[in-house]
């Protein structure tokens, strides 16, 4: 797994203290939801695990290198999570036709729903949190989501 920051990249904000104090607090605080999103899942699945089955939701079947380079994990990591995934009737492997070295993994209907119970899961945990939060926090929260989903994107 290699980092995503380019070599080339301007790093003039690990000088910027406000910028890094912000990137401590949101790290911080994007861990911790996430982990809490993880422990209201209810399920054993590891966090590899389940970010593949969500993977493989998302993309619809891949052959196993694909998963890899989507998950940026080494393709022995996939690998075993998928063994996992397919072991639970999760997903379904298959040899490419054209050539027999290439597995192609996706979701079974039980893979589908069981991911679904678990987003569905999450989501009402959170919507509760969320319900609770005043009109003004509510509109804070809306703005700051498209200010992530900015941060998040994906600029490569």
């Amino acid at each position: 797994m290699t980092s995503s920051v380019d070599p080339g990249t301007d790093l003039r904000s690990a000088d910027d203290p406000d910028a890094l104090a912000m990137a401590d607090r949101l790290r911080l605080s994007a861990t911790r939801l996430a982990r809490r999103l993880r422990q209201e899942s209810g399920t054993d699945l590891t966090p590899s695990q389940l970010s593949a089955l969500a993977a493989i939701d998302r993309h619809g079947p891949l052959t196993l290198g694909t998963l890899a380079e989507v998950e940026r994990v080494a393709p022995p990591s996939v690998t075993k999570a998928v063994a996992k995934l397919e072991a639970e009737g999760l997903v379904a492997r298959r040899t490419d036709d054209a050539d027999r070295r290439v597995a192609w993994v996706s979701l079974t209907a039980a893979g589908a729903s069981r991911l679904a119970r678990i987003r569905r899961r999450r989501s009402v945990w959170l919507a509760t949190r969320l319900a609770a939060l005043d009109d003004r926090d509510r509109r804070k929260l809306a703005h700051a989501l498209d200010v992530l989903d900015e941060l998040a994107a994906d600029t490569r």
